[in-house]
């Protein structure tokens, strides 16, 4: 985000401290996840600390503040899904891919796994969400072949 995209934001809902939930929607749909300089920038216009407008944006779960990949898989870990197993499959992709919790982004930009509370569909556990769609009653075999059919299909449009 360059800073005329974050001046025009900033611009558009002024400097009142209840504009802060949508100045923060609006910076992360331009940039996909909150960035550093854009919570300065905020707390600068409202008057806060950084700090605080970190405060208030960690409390949602909608709020991200690493740049995520072009194709997010959710592993859902609520308790049903957990007793199913979805700890192992979420394991298992993390040592596919290289990945870790706290590193949970391939290099190439092209996956990010994260979990998830509750996907809402427990009778069908354990639930993936990719992008947006949730995928029941997962199995360590349709993930893998998930994950490969998306690398495949990004070697193809990258040649």
């Amino acid at each position: 985000m360059n800073e005329q995209q974050l001046e025009a934001i900033l611009s558009r809902h002024g400097t009142r401290r209840e504009n802060l939930i949508p100045i923060l929607q609006e910076i992360q749909e331009a940039c996909g996840y909150l960035p550093e300089e854009g919570i300065r920038a905020v707390a600068e216009r409202l008057g806060m600390r950084p700090a605080g407008v970190y405060a208030v944006a960690s409390f949602y779960e909608s709020f991200v503040f690493k740049r995520s990949g072009k194709y997010v898989l959710r592993l859902c870990d609520g308790t049903t899904c957990h007793s199913r197993g979805s700890r192992e499959l979420l394991e298992a992709v993390y040592e596919k891919l290289g990945l870790t919790a706290e590193n949970n982004t391939t290099a190439d930009g092209l996956i990010t796994v994260e979990t998830v509370a509750c996907l809402g569909a427990c009778s069908l556990s354990p639930n993936l969400e990719l992008n947006g769609r949730v995928f029941p009653g997962q199995t360590l075999e349709s993930i893998m072949d998930m994950v490969e059919i998306i690398q495949m299909t990004q070697e193809e449009v990258d040649a």
